[in-house]
């Protein structure tokens, strides 16, 4: 059974420091865009990934790395390089855009939108398609990293399962869901699409930081 986190360390928010509980920890990152946290079991292994930058903290490419005379083992590591993608929408349907970063780096890679009268998951969605065929097209084998649950899902499936209504004002949304869909059916890939671990690894990079 994995152990319960109950130290974190936030690296960037709007305190920074370990925190004994998610509820001071989740204070600190909760709409800071580009939050950067993690969590522990134990405070002597929340103060020895402290005394460490955030990227050394969660170690790419996993394996183990002694910190301050103890053994400190990453068990779910972020793989760069890698892509993480997200999307904001301010309402539900409301103002959606989405983006693609370079995740040890936040650096921009796209960005789309805004867009009227769609949905988060219809944005998480056309970003994960977007990320595929942009990988595809350079001959790139990184992974990409998407918080959706909902996005991945639509992914695989090849059909954004969406239940917004087309209607005049997002017709280019729904164009780019058909676009998005043909390209599924149409292409194959082996590019990783990977869940990203937002309790133990923070706000994924991509994160518009509007909540």
């Amino acid at each position: 059974m994995a152990k319960k986190n109950k130290y974190y360390v936030v690296w960037r928010g709007r305190l920074t420091g370990i925190f004994e509980s998610w509820e001071e920890c989740q204070q600190q990152i909760d709409g800071f865009e580009g939050a950067q946290f993690k969590g522990y079991p134990t405070r002597e292994l929340a103060e020895a990934a402290h005394k460490l930058n955030y990227w050394q903290a969660v170690k790419p490419e996993g394996g183990s790395r002694d910190v301050s005379n103890s053994s400190f083992l990453i068990s779910h590591s972020i793989i760069v390089p890698s892509l993480s993608v997200d999307a904001a929408c301010s309402g539900n349907p409301g103002v959606m855009e989405y983006r693609g970063v370079d995740t040890a780096t936040g650096r921009e890679i796209f960005r789309m939108g805004p867009f009227e009268h769609a949905t988060n998951n219809i944005g998480e969605f056309l970003a994960l398609v977007h990320g595929l065929a942009l990988l595809k097209q350079y001959n790139k084998t990184m992974p990409i990293y998407s918080d959706s649950v909902n996005a991945i899902a639509w992914v695989r499936a090849k059909k954004c399962r969406t239940k917004l209504a087309r209607t005049e004002k997002n017709i280019e949304v729904f164009n780019l869901i058909a676009r998005a869909e043909h390209w599924l059916e149409d292409n194959h890939y082996t590019t990783k699409i990977i869940k990203w671990d937002t309790p133990n690894w923070g706000e994924i990079p991509a994160d518009f930081g509007r909540k």
